[in-house]
């Protein structure tokens, strides 16, 4: 990496790693669910619950979260799921 890591906006879902909420019987919505994507350029897109105000003010030392992240949360569920997945990037 020639400098700081930037997310890019054109990169594209390529695959989903691990199976859907719907699949894993955590809901049967078909839109607005949790999921785990790899992108076209290697990175990993996390589409989950926007806690970061919740979890803003009792942070672990050392841990920031600037103006332009998240804190998103996902089912232990879900990210169990597509370990296999993941481990194989």
């Amino acid at each position: 990496m020639d400098g700081p890591w930037e997310a890019d906006a054109h990169a594209s879902m390529k695959r989903r790693l691990g199976k859907s909420m719907v699949e894993l019987g955590g809901t049967t919505a078909q839109n607005g669910c949790p999921d785990i994507w790899e992108l076209d350029n290697g990175d990993i897109a996390v589409i989950g619950r926007d806690l970061t105000s919740d979890y803003a003010k009792r942070l672990p030392h050392g841990v920031t979260v600037r103006d332009d992240e998240r804190i998103v949360i996902l089912p232990r569920e879900m990210l169990v799921e597509a370990a296999p997945d993941i481990s194989r990037l």
